[in-house]
């Protein structure tokens, strides 16, 4: 019997089968994954990691499903989700520790809660520590690296490491996470001292802005493309005309046009179709491409 058919007798963590992605994503859309897996500990974590490197079953680890467009079809081999991996602890020195599935807007709180101030930004960005290391995720003019003292990693060949920030390649959406071959365990933040009053406000008024400017009633995966050099994606996209276009029930949002939402029962198909008419379209008006941040499975 293969691994998938056998799962069971080889893993300690929660699991299921066939399970579709899209009652897991932020999009709600995807097909059925062959084993979905919740591990609680690192440990177990890299017991599912070495247990499908050894039997070559392709793996992937996700935060909470945020920032992920899964295919129709769903996904071969075992998908893990570690956004029960969690917990902050408040270090001396103005740092905070938090384990690799902590919602960002969690680690915001408890930063807040300790007077710690610097990560008021990260509050209304979906999604976990670890998704946020291996894109360097950003919002506001600030990105996550800003505040990253050190990272625990497992990687191949070398086990379990511990990385400064100036060793994670951090980049605009990159860091040497996205090579596939390392795991994001835990993340030590180095904030600075405040007033928790006065963070807790800012809190409030930069997601109150978020609800005012972004497509939050819809499901989403976040911003959909990164960036331009010399740009922003939703103006390129707005000026293009592409604002409120739609392919089935995947849209061009009308209130942010770097955002594709799902308005109803959007399939991975329609939106990677208005992904390439919109990336047409600004190409052919403006001679930009427009490169997906969100990452694509299956």
């Amino acid at each position: 019997m293969t691994l998938i058919e056998n799962f069971e007798k080889y893993c300690s963590a929660d699991f299921l089968r066939d399970e579709p992605m899209s009652r897991h994503t932020s999009f709600r859309i995807g097909g059925p994954a062959d084993i979905m897996v919740f591990p609680k500990t690192s440990e177990e974590l890299l017991g599912v990691w070495k247990l499908c490197r050894e039997n070559g079953v392709p793996i992937h680890v996700l935060g909470d499903g945020a920032n992920v467009l899964v295919a129709d079809a769903g996904i071969r081999g075992v998908v893990v989700f570690t956004n029960k991996m969690d917990g902050c602890e408040i270090l001396p020195d103005e740092r905070v520790r938090a384990a690799a599935g902590t919602r960002l807007s969690a680690l915001a709180v408890a930063a807040c809660e300790a007077s710690l101030a610097g990560l008021e930004f990260a509050s209304g960005i979906p999604g976990t520590i670890g998704g946020a290391i291996c894109m360097n995720a950003g919002a506001y003019g600030h990105d996550i690296s800003e505040f990253i003292e050190s990272v625990t990693l497992f990687c191949d060949g070398a086990g379990v490491v511990v990385k400064s920030c100036a060793e994670m390649g951090f980049g605009y959406r990159k860091s040497i996470v996205q090579s596939g071959e390392m795991l994001v365990l835990d993340a030590v933040f180095k904030l600075s001292r405040g007033d928790s009053a006065k963070i807790r406000e800012e809190i409030k008024d930069l997601n109150a802005r978020r609800r005012k400017t972004q497509p939050l009633e819809h499901h989403s995966a976040g911003s959909f493309f990164k960036r331009p050099e010399g740009h922003f994606a939703g103006k390129l996209i707005e000026d293009s005309g592409m604002k409120g276009f739609s392919i089935g029930d995947a849209w061009v949002s009308e209130k942010h046009a770097g955002f594709v939402v799902n308005k109803g029962t959007a399939s991975a198909a329609d939106v990677l179709e208005l992904m390439r008419r919109v990336q047409d379209t600004v190409f052919e008006k403006f001679g930009v491409h427009l490169e997906p941040e969100v990452r694509i499975l299956g």
